[in-house]
């Protein structure tokens, strides 16, 4: 039956005010979610203040400025000049693919897809612009006007990762095969082993002489040590646990989301179970003590202390 005038007319109304509806839910989505990312931002960041504030010489080691800071202590940060960009990376917190966008940046538009970026091209040397590299005045007039960004990660769940990636995995061997048979020989007086097991990790890392003959490789070493939060000021902190999420809001952020797409990644796994399962042998005083080891990036970062595991 065909429709008359005024039926057609009323549904086309209809129609327009569902319309309007959709669209007006979606903005307050929208947002909603905005502001609960800005939020977010900010609590992370007074937190990381106050913190700092509280006890920025034991944290800074004595070091009051950034003039204090070697070349090697600056190693971390990546500069690109084209955007006004400066990323502290962290390994075993999505570096590989956060150093990827950085280099499709760095070689200007039309932009690559950074998914499409392999691995050697921004592990290299020479592919990315470090900090360190730029006279002293530069790196400060950067630092102050750049916009700085950095991810991090609950410090036990990257102790797991580095030990999975560089002692588990095979394609390591090469590089990581000698420190394994090293920890190995300390502490399971065994010289040549197939594996190290995760406690021999973990003592390895309690051990003074290690720190004492060598700083701790990156892939271990405490996130603010690598990266300075006390003495440069971030404007982005972003969670590996809401990577994809925090991902999308910075580059909102540095208005590059019509440009790059950051490349999908796994789901962080921290739940109280995965713990308690690699710590399960590793002692009660051996498992306080490493927490005493990180305890300044569990608490500079907002990340909560594991009672589970520390509460025998």
């Amino acid at each position: 039956m065909a429709l008359s005038r005024g039926m057609l007319r009323t549904l086309i109304f209809l129609g327009s005010i569902f319309l309007i509806m959709s669209v007006y839910g979606w903005n307050r989505f929208y947002l909603k979610r905005a502001e609960r990312m800005h939020n977010l931002q900010e609590g992370r960041k007074q937190q990381l203040k106050e913190i700092c504030d509280n006890d920025k010489e034991a944290i800074s080691k004595g070091k009051r400025n950034l003039e204090d800071l070697s070349d090697s202590e600056l190693e971390n940060l990546v500069v690109d000049d084209k955007h006004g960009i400066i990323y502290c990376y962290i390994p075993k917190v999505a570096c590989t693919n956060w150093k990827r966008v950085m280099y499709v940046l760095k070689h200007g538009e039309p932009y690559q897809d950074p998914s499409s970026i392999y691995d050697q091209y921004v592990h290299g040397l020479g592919n990315l612009c470090l900090l360190s590299s730029y006279p002293r005045i530069e790196r400060r007039a950067k630092l102050k006007h750049y916009t700085k960004f950095l991810f991090v990660r609950d410090p036990f769940v990257r102790l797991i990762s580095a030990f999975r990636d560089k002692f588990e995995d095979s394609k390591n061997d090469f590089y990581y095969n000698p420190l394994s048979q090293h920890i190995q020989l300390l502490y399971d007086h065994t010289p040549y082993p197939p594996r190290i097991t995760f406690y021999n990790f973990i003592q390895y890392l309690l051990d003074p002489q290690t720190e004492q003959n060598l700083p701790f490789d990156p892939h271990w070493r405490q996130m603010h040590r690598l990266c300075h939060p006390c003495l440069i000021q971030y404007d982005f902190i972003g969670h590996q646990e809401t990577l994809q999420e925090d991902a999308e809001q910075l580059l909102n952020t540095l208005k590059l989301q019509n440009d790059i797409k950051f490349p999908p990644s796994y789901v962080n796994i921290t739940n109280p179970e995965y713990l308690s399962g690699w710590f399960r042998k590793v002692p009660l005083v051996e498992r306080m003590k490493l927490y005493k080891l990180y305890e300044t990036d569990f608490k500079l970062f907002g990340y909560r202390k594991p009672d589970e595991l520390l509460d025998g």
